[in-house]
C-alpha cells in the first residue's frame, strides 16, 4: 500500500480530561505516513471517537508538506474540537520524530 520511500510516525499529546478521546485512549495520537523524497504527508489517522473527526483531520494533513508553516494556522482556524491543542502538539511531536528518522536515513 505504501512505497519504500515512506516513513510512519506517531505523535502523541495529552488531551483534555473531559474529552472522550482521553477516556478511551488516555492520550491523543496522530499517525502520519510521509514520503521521504518529497516530505509530503500521504496518509494520516488520529485517535478519535467519531469517524468524521478522523476524516476531517486527514483532510488537514494529506497532500501537504510536513514542514508547511500553515498547518498549525489551519488547525487553529478549522479544527474547533476540544482536542485542538492536543492535535497541534501531536503534529509537532510527529514532525520531530520524522525529522530525526529522516536524518538517520541520510547518514
Amino acid at each position: 500500500m505504501y512505497n519504500q520511500k515512506t516513513i510512519y510516525v506517531i505523535g502523541d499529546a495529552k488531551s483534555p480530561q473531559n474529552n472522550p478521546i482521553t477516556k478511551k485512549y488516555s492520550q491523543f495520537f496522530l499517525a502520519l505516513v510521509i514520503d521521504v523524497t518529497s516530505d509530503e504527508i500521504v496518509d494520516s489517522e488520529c485517535s478519535s471517537t467519531i469517524q468524521l473527526t478522523n476524516q476531517f483531520v486527514r483532510s488537514l494533513f494529506i497532500g501537504r508538506k510536513v514542514d508547511d508553516d500553515k498547518v498549525e494556522e489551519d488547525i487553529r482556524k478549522r479544527y474547533l474540537g476540544s482536542s485542538q491543542k492536543a492535535l497541534i502538539v501531536a503534529f509537532y511531536d510527529a514532525k520531530n520524530k520524522y525529522e530525526q528518522a529522516k536524518a538517520a536515513l541520510t547518514k
